[in-house]
């Protein structure tokens, strides 16, 4: 039986080969893109999204939505991805133009009119919280919802203390966090070391000489210099296609826990760090104030702490084939 995703992303060079992945996969079928501001603006980040759709030679629906985080001012990382998002090499958008009507309005109904729907976000949790505050049903009805998003107990990529896409909107995330969602916290660190795509792994793709798959490459150029003058690792990082292999095929997460996590609001130092219980102590009466709504809530968090690496490297490379 073919599941169904709605994906929610802030469309740069990784994203766009995650969407690669879902569109090109036989194992799902993808009901709507939702696209949020974080990597680039909200237009753009639509306008790439409808660009890799049109690529794919699919017809799924594209909605833009939320501009900005909820309470910030959006800090985009065009550093990272180039002013375009995808490595500034001057694509052509799409003929296509996104759906009338808010992301919001669409996830929320793409989530009631499909039971069972599962959902994969890509980048800031701002269409999903908007979502959730409007219909607070609607964590009753996702069948699962995997966020590209934290670093659970470990150093961050934008802060040393927070990933990127939960520390552009940590009031965001945390209401995702507290809303009863079956949530799975795929942090950025499982993209890095043999994840990374080295030169050997770039030449496969290449070789395969087809369109999308020059895409993929080229298109993260720009976010591959950024990556090695950020870490000091040579190749092509892609945390948002392994959270999508994550989501495609369950079986890559090869090792993971259930926790209590937090997500810090309130200090600069460390505003946006997912702060996972790993070691159960939240429910000490020392520290159930602090803890009090995940404990009353019964609210833990699906994380995810390894990858089987060959398997996702293969399902990606099938899917750009």
């Amino acid at each position: 039986m073919t599941r169904t995703l709605l994906i929610d992303t802030d469309t740069a060079s990784d994203d766009a080969v995650a969407l690669i992945m879902a569109l090109r996969s036989p194992e799902v079928r993808v009901a709507a893109i939702t696209v949020v501001a974080g990597n680039v603006p909200v237009a753009q980040a639509t306008s790439n999204a409808l660009f890799t759709v049109e690529l794919c030679g699919s017809d799924v629906p594209v909605y833009s939505g939320a501009e900005a985080p909820l309470l910030r001012k959006l800090v985009i990382a065009d550093w990272f991805h180039g002013a375009d998002g995808l490595g500034d090499h001057g694509y052509k958008p799409a003929k296509r133009r996104p759906e009338p009507g808010h992301a919001v309005d669409a996830l929320i109904q793409n989530v009631r009119e499909n039971p069972g729907i599962e959902i994969v976000t890509l980048g800031p949790l701002t269409n999903l919280a908007m979502a959730l505050l409007r219909e607070p049903k609607l964590a009753g009805w996702v069948k699962r919802c995997v966020v590209m998003g934290g670093a659970p107990c470990c150093a961050g990529n934008v802060t040393p203390a927070a990933e990127y896409n939960i520390w552009v909107d940590p009031e965001a995330a945390r209401i995702v966090v507290h809303s009863g969602l079956p949530l799975e916290m795929v942090g950025w660190q499982l993209c890095c070391g043999d994840a990374v795509l080295h030169q050997e792994d770039i030449d496969r793709v290449l070789a395969l000489k087809n369109p999308i798959a020059e895409f993929a490459m080229r298109s993260n150029s720009t976010a591959a210099e950024a990556f090695f003058k950020q870490t000091g690792q040579t190749g092509i990082s892609l945390p948002d296609p392994v959270s999508m292999g994550i989501a495609l095929n369950p079986a890559l997460c090869t090792s993971s826990s259930e926790h209590y996590v937090e997500v810090e609001v309130s200090s600069e130092l460390t505003r946006g760090m997912t702060v996972v219980d790993r070691l159960g102590v939240a429910t000490d009466s020392r520290n159930r104030d602090v803890w009090a709504t995940a404990i009353e809530r019964e609210r833990k968090i699906h994380v995810c702490w390894s990858l089987d690496i060959p398997k996702w490297k293969k399902l990606l490379f099938s899917a750009l084939a």
